[in-house]
């Protein structure tokens, strides 16, 4: 009897086992399986939270992996200092222009190299954590710019025939309440600095650094300031052919460096999971027996969910010169993001993605990496700042680096 109990439990056991078997969900072939090409090393993730400072976290983060990179030291640099001395600079221009231009929280990374280069930098624990002023635990702007874009308009638009230094007095004590005060000296690691002492130890050149685009409105191998409203230092980018503008980050990635890139995320192929494709409309909604009619009327939800179905096969378009063109010039290609592209993987199809720090924390699939295709960088990049000598030798001539 004995017997029979124990064969009756292990044929129950072994029945429960095939039944879990078979309910196990089956293996998703779409979902993109990442082999690393090359990865550069980078400092650790942060989370720009509640506040429009992507282009202060990005272009930090690129400057840390440049220190990286020639000193094999990590550093963590303040992004409150950059965004005190960028929202005070960027307000007194504003006022200049009797307020017709843009005051907001974005900006450019041009905004964080010229701040190295004009007031220096502090680390991180040189200034209250982000937040922490007003009991928050992470950035959030919300009441700081409620306070602080009026305060500007009012004084961009006053109708004095003259008006005082007084309200830089007053907007600085706005900035500091919010983002703590910028400190003169601080002591960091056992030895006293100012801000500007501070740059000049960090073992990197801040002449080295030039901003790369591609756009037909201007001649190529030439320089201009890109037309977009975040980009009010008026900094100059050198303009060459998309080709090269991909080879350019294909190059710096194989020397061993990093890129701080600028571009749009707004598009459908940009999702929330950590993945980012140029999707070919035409052929996504043909792929589901829809039509376009149909694809347009799709919430942004369902549309997101049917690209993450089809995952790696999702088809992508074939951007062109002229494709970039006229996307800049009727709109669609703006300017809403800045990220981090620090290494190049593919996935089990052989396609190839720019591996992309985020500053949203670890957030996404890939704890704040985003695997981008390369075609979906060539789509949506409006510029980016990379060091000139990972530049390859034959561009730099013709741009007369």
């Amino acid at each position: 009897m004995k017997k029979l109990l124990t064969f009756a439990l292990m044929a129950m056991v072994a029945l429960s086992a095939q039944g879990a078997k078979k309910k196990a969900p089956a293996k998703d072939k779409n979902k993109p399986v990442f082999t690393v090409v090359k990865e550069i090393p980078v400092t650790s993730m942060k989370d720009q939270n509640r506040s429009g400072t992507c282009w202060d976290y990005s272009t930090l983060s690129f400057f840390e992996a440049e220190i990286l990179k020639a000193t094999g030291k990590k550093y963590d640099l303040c992004e409150s200092f950059v965004a005190n001395k960028t929202y005070m600079e960027r307000a007194i221009q504003v006022v200049r222009y009797h307020g017709d231009c843009q005051f907001s929280q974005g900006g450019s990374a041009e905004d964080v190299l010229a701040t190295l280069k004009t007031h220096g930098i502090c680390p991180e624990e040189a200034m209250p954590f982000p937040g922490s002023l007003y009991g928050d635990s992470l950035n959030n702007f919300n009441e700081f710019f409620s306070i602080l874009e009026p305060y500007v308009e009012a004084v961009a638009k006053n109708k004095a025939k003259k008006i005082s230094n007084q309200w830089k007095v007053g907007l600085q004590g706005i900035l500091d309440a919010y983002l703590g005060k910028c400190p003169e000296k601080f002591t960091f690691e056992g030895k006293e600095y100012t801000p500007k002492s501070f740059v000049q130890s960090l073992g990197i050149n801040l002449d080295d650094y030039v901003s790369i685009t591609s756009y037909t409105h201007h001649p190529f191998y030439t320089a201009f300031a890109v037309e977009v409203q975040d980009n009010w230092r008026f900094p100059l980018s050198y303009n060459v052919p998309m080709d090269e503008m991909m080879q350019i980050i294909d190059n710096a990635i194989a020397q061993g460096y990093t890129v701080a890139w600028g571009g749009d995320v707004s598009e459908d192929g940009f999702t929330r999971k950590g993945l980012a494709y140029a999707i070919d409309t035409k052929k996504t909604e043909s792929l589901q027996g829809s039509d376009m009619a149909r694809w347009l009327k799709m919430t942004t939800e369902k549309k997101r969910n049917l690209i993450d179905s089809l995952g790696c096969t999702v088809p992508e378009i074939t951007p062109t010169q002229q494709m970039r063109q006229e996307r800049f010039d009727n709109w669609e290609l703006t300017d809403d993001h800045g990220m981090h592209i620090y290494g190049i993987a593919k996935d089990q199809n052989g396609k190839e993605y720019y591996m992309v720090k985020n500053s949203w924390g670890e957030t996404g699939n890939y704890k704040g990496t985003w695997y981008m295709t390369k075609t979906f960088i060539a789509a949506n990049t409006m510029d980016y700042l990379v060091n000139k000598n990972a530049i390859p030798a034959e561009i730099r001539k013709k741009l007369g680096l």
